[in-house]
């Protein structure tokens, strides 16, 4: 059964529920502000949508942070509907609460076109995926919209349950159309040379997602901490670098495992006495007692570059050494240039990686860059997820 998109929907004089993912970094300071509106910039289009298509009333809902069923001030969605009423030009009204008493009142507001819900975490029926909950909410609307890709993979009220209250009345937004069709590129016969770099921190994060790659991928290219739980089971020299005995046992098996030589490795490490020392170059392969290995060296970026320059698929998800520190970026920097100037469908997925490629000034230049780190990941590893499963055929609960 395929996905029905808000393109089919008919909105006129509807009231619509729609799903986004409003989960954005705040400022500390007081007051708090969004520090990264990317998340949001990424919902106006769909909204925008729903809008201009003569909806009578559009109520979004989100969550931020990890409240866990409590309710904490500093969780509040109140700054995201004060940029949202900045961006729309509108009043956006932020109701008391998700359910119940706390959002009645906003809802029947004449002048109330757009309304915001609070926290959905801030009840404990969010997460536990509580059909009541999820059929509080499904009373406000005729029609139900999700585009919040980023919490596609999370069996929670708004985005599971609550399917069953919007039998062939729920569709998805631009962005997880967007989402989806990116990944089924990387899912599905990827264009070949395919190449993946996956960086990160631990193998035991990552171990069901490099299974599932190394059977389509022809070359896997292995970056950042998680390199060297790698090259320690081949009895290289490590040093002091981030290395369990998991996931050395781990790689162990992966390169055991690996029948067609794919897995590539760094031939070359710039390495300090700490996070914050000054870097220096290991020509070698080995890292010596006392240092750690905090990104790839000149070698190995010269051997990832290559591989990715004929590369016709590009799938990247963890950076290649601890970026946030300019003495160990260039190995991250470096091949974010590379991949914006090939010519290959190429996907960045990951919080991280993310965050590397927009630094590196880029983004733009690659052909998707997902909003939804452990979303993407998962899709990747099954190749599907709850909200996506729910969205296609519904829930039965």
């Amino acid at each position: 059964m395929a996905i029905q998109y808000i393109n089919d929907a008919n909105f006129e004089k509807k009231k619509v529920l729609a799903r986004f993912d409003f989960n954005t970094p705040l400022t500390k300071e007081n007051p708090r502000t969004i520090s990264d509106s990317s998340r949001v910039d990424l919902a106006l289009p769909t909204i925008r949508y729903i809008l201009e298509n003569g909806c009578e009333q559009l109520i979004l809902m989100s969550h931020l942070g990890r409240p866990k069923g409590e309710v904490k001030k500093e969780y509040s969605l109140e700054p995201v509907a004060q940029y949202l009423a900045e961006k729309l030009n509108t009043e956006v009204v932020l109701a008391e609460a998700a359910v119940d008493a706390g959002v009645k009142p906003y809802l029947e507001l004449k002048k109330a076109k757009i309304v915001l819900l609070e926290n959905l975490r801030f009840h404990k029926g969010e997460e536990s995926n509580d059909l009541v909950f999820a059929q509080k909410l499904s009373t406000y609307a005729d029609i139900y919209v999700n585009d919040a890709f980023g919490a596609a993979h999370r069996k929670h009220a708004s985005v599971h349950a609550i399917h069953k209250f919007f039998p062939k009345k729920a569709y998805a937004g631009f962005l997880m159309k967007k989402e989806i069709e990116a990944l089924d590129k990387i899912l599905n016969k990827p264009q070949k040379p395919f190449a993946a770099i996956v960086g990160g921190a631990k193998v035991s994060d990552k171990i069901k997602t490099i299974e599932k790659l190394l059977i389509s991928v022809d070359h896997l290219l292995i970056g950042g901490a998680m390199a060297y739980p790698f090259l320690k089971s081949q009895s290289h020299q490590v040093g002091k670098s981030l290395c369990s005995n998991e996931d050395v046992e781990l790689a162990k098996n992966l390169l055991k495992n690996d029948k067609g030589k794919k897995i590539v490795l760094p031939l070359d490490h710039v390495i300090s006495e700490s996070l914050d020392g000054k870097a220096q170059l290991s020509e070698s392969i080995e890292i010596a007692d006392g240092f750690m290995g905090l990104d790839i060296g000149p070698k190995s970026i010269e051997k990832y570059s290559q591989i990715l320059q004929v590369s016709k698929t590009i799938l990247w998800n963890g950076p290649m050494g601890l970026f946030e520190k300019e003495q160990f970026a260039e190995g991250t920097m470096k091949l974010a240039q590379v991949i914006a100037n090939t010519t290959a469908f190429s996907l960045v997925g990951g919080g991280d990686s993310v965050s590397a490629v927009k630094k590196s000034g880029t983004a733009e230049k690659f052909s998707h860059v997902s909003t939804g780190g452990g979303a993407s990941l998962e899709y990747i590893e099954k190749g599907q997820l709850p909200g996506v499963q729910a969205l296609k055929f519904g829930v039965d609960l």
